[in-house]
């Protein structure tokens, strides 16, 4: 599905409800599966939480998870601990080009059976679910924080609990943390200081319900919106000021770009107080994207519509992604105009005087980069190809875009 996206007025004081995170979403499914008495709310309807669902509650020994990076990486610690079930996890093409080696060896140490079926080091893999005795690991800390969060969720649930230690500089630590708290939610006993994490066992939770935050990943978009507009002014719920969630950091990074938030009755007003200078840099210097990764695309595109420089370091893990982030970025916005410098772990953009009309923009089967480039409507007419894929973690995304106002029509 390719769609048109049209200039529409400025948007004035709309309200919307944006689905549970689905960060929180997956780690509560996989904690509900080891602890049947969790009820969980607010629930992401996103297609990644839907797999990790079917996943969890599927009898066959074939599972197949699609591109959904966060259950291949938080089911392989799961079947692997599921003593006497036999499991062949597998996914997607771009899956099966994405990396596992670091988080099996992080297993295989504390004594699991896997096996890979095709390639060494990227799924499909086999996993002969077995009782695991051992409780200390160690793996390097700049990895993605998924497979860190994959071991500490079924930590608990491990005869003698579990130790991390974690070897260098760590990234994404809001996403480790945001772990460690639901694990306390449910009663778990936990701590992470100097770089090693620990995690006694715990037979069951002391928790019937948990209500999800909503995604602040899916906010970034309109803060773009808000950032790209002449005065707009967006209400989103349910959300917290003291989140779990490490792209809650948009409210801060979205004051360079002219945006104020309000938090009320666990809502966050956007509104835009003032405009950024043409031509200048948006942050002064490098942003660090460490612990929110998920957010570069969005800042990126803005500050291109803005007509600002910046330059975004910490990167590295968006180049095993759904996409190799990194170029698919460097190339849309070059499309648009736009000229874009790329290392390993850091984007720098010039700042643009004009922004292409009528270009299609390609989405690399990458959520984000639908969703990422969508605000620039409010700039430019502009066509998104494979649009359908914001179903990944936003499957609203386009009916919420029509609610402010948008024209988008499928050509």
């Amino acid at each position: 599905m390719n769609l048109e996206l049209t200039q529409i007025a400025d948007i004035s004081n709309e309200k919307l409800q944006i689905t549970g995170s689905k960060s929180e979403a997956n780690r509560l499914l996989i904690l509900q599966a080891l602890y049947s008495k969790i009820s969980i709310e607010n629930l992401s309807n996103s297609d990644d939480s839907q797999v990790m669902q079917a996943a969890i509650a599927s009898t066959e020994e074939l599972v197949d998870i699609h591109h959904a990076g966060t259950a291949m990486r938080f089911l392989t610690s799961y079947f692997a601990t599921r003593e006497g079930r036999k499991t062949i996890l597998t996914g997607s093409e771009r899956m099966q080009q994405r990396p596992i080696k670091i988080l099996v060896d992080a297993l295989r140490d504390l004594g699991a059976d896997i096996v890979y079926q095709k390639e060494e080091g990227y799924p499909p893999i086999v996993l002969n679910g077995k009782k695991l005795i051992k409780n200390k690991v160690s793996l390097k800390a700049n990895v993605s924080s998924q497979y860190i969060s994959s071991l500490m969720l079924v930590a608990p649930s491990l005869e003698n609990g579990l130790e991390i230690v974690l070897e260098g500089k760590v990234t994404s630590v809001p996403y480790i943390k945001m772990t460690l708290s639901l694990l306390k939610e449910i009663g778990a006993v936990g701590s992470f200081e100097n770089n090693t994490i620990k995690i006694s066992p715990l037979v069951d939770s002391n928790t019937d319900t948990i209500v999800v935050e909503s995604d602040w990943s899916s906010a970034s978009y309109f803060y773009s919106l808000v950032a790209l507009s002449k005065n707009a002014k967006i209400t989103l719920g349910s959300y917290k000021k003291s989140s779990y969630q490490g792209d809650a950091a948009l409210a801060e990074i979205y004051k360079n770009l002219g945006i104020k938030t309000s938090y009320e009755n666990n809502t966050i007003t956007l509104e835009k107080v003032s405009d950024v200078t043409k031509g200048t840099d948006a942050f002064n210097g490098s942003l660090d994207l460490a612990n929110s990764p998920d957010i570069a695309q969005t800042i990126a595109v803005t500050c291109f519509g803005l007509g600002v420089s910046c330059h975004l370091i910490g990167l590295h893990t968006l180049k095993i992604k759904e996409t190799d982030r990194l170029e698919a970025l460097k190339a849309e916005i070059e499309k648009l105009g736009g000229k874009v410098t790329i290392t390993e772990d850091a984007l720098m953009l010039s700042e643009a005087s004009i922004i292409k009309t009528d270009v299609a923009i390609d989405t690399y089967q990458d959520h984000r980069m639908a969703m990422a480039f969508a605000p620039l409507a409010l700039k430019t007419r502009l066509l998104i190809n494979e649009a359908e894929v914001v179903s990944k973690s936003y499957p609203d995304f386009w009916s919420d875009m029509k609610k402010l106002g948008f024209i988008i029509s499928e050509v």
